[in-house]
């Protein structure tokens, strides 16, 4: 089977593994995407629509999880209604808005995004594109 992304998943670290699980599931399961693997006695669980895409956990190391300054995970969409509804949720959850939902044509033509920060300082958006690229 030929891959259609060049991502395989993406990891996010937590410092309140439990505070993490209850955001991202609800925020997640919200917009269309499933738990695919909980491993809560690990302290990490994974999200996605058929594979596990994006994960959420306590740092292996051991050490404090800390939001890396320039990155950020956006998930995409079928919608834009859905993108609406993923930051009104996560504020809901306790997010910071970081970009009220809207187009960003300097992102690309039909680009059509929302950006908040997570309760551990992660910068997450979610994006729609409403032409094809």
């Amino acid at each position: 089977m030929e891959n259609t992304s060049i991502l395989s998943h993406v990891s996010v670290g937590t410092n309140n593994f439990d505070a993490a699980k209850t955001f991202y599931t609800a925020l997640l399961t919200s917009v269309g995407f499933n738990v695919i693997e909980d491993l809560s006695e690990h302290k990490a669980i994974a999200f996605g629509k058929q594979y596990p895409e994006f994960w959420v956990g306590q740092p292996l190391d051991g050490n404090v999880a800390t939001p890396g300054n320039g990155v950020h995970v956006s998930f995409l969409v079928d919608s834009n209604e859905l993108v609406d509804a993923f930051h009104k949720k996560a504020l809901e959850l306790g997010a910071t808005d970081n970009g009220a939902p809207g187009p960003r044509e300097h992102y690309g033509a039909g680009y059509y995004g929302a950006f908040v920060i997570d309760t551990d300082g992660n910068k997450i958006e979610a994006m729609h594109w409403t032409e094809k690229v």
